[in-house]
């Protein structure tokens, strides 16, 4: 399944600065291991070492918060764009 995948800034250096990639996968696990195939490093920024989304980072199919849904396991269908938004904080 291919899905478009929105790079935040922070991270558009694995990704050459580009701001949108495309991925390959059946899930949000799947389109990760594809991105670091593409981009190495780029996954372990988003997931820590235990293989979880990082605290700090937010993932979304489509409009929705994969923490929310089956978090790493939440299907990507064909086409379906993925956002990568690390969390602000602040006053």
């Amino acid at each position: 399944m291919s899905v478009s995948v929105r790079v935040p800034t922070i991270l558009r250096t694995y990704t050459d600065g580009e701001s949108e990639v495309s991925a390959e996968g059946a899930t949000v696990a799947d389109v990760l291991d594809s991105l670091e195939g593409s981009y190495a490093g780029i996954k372990g920024r988003i997931v820590d070492e235990d293989g979880k989304l990082r605290r700090f980072v937010n993932v979304y199919v489509g409009n929705d918060d994969v923490r929310f849904l089956d978090d790493l396991a939440t299907p990507t269908p064909d086409g379906t764009q993925i956002s990568v938004i690390p969390a602000v904080a602040g006053g």
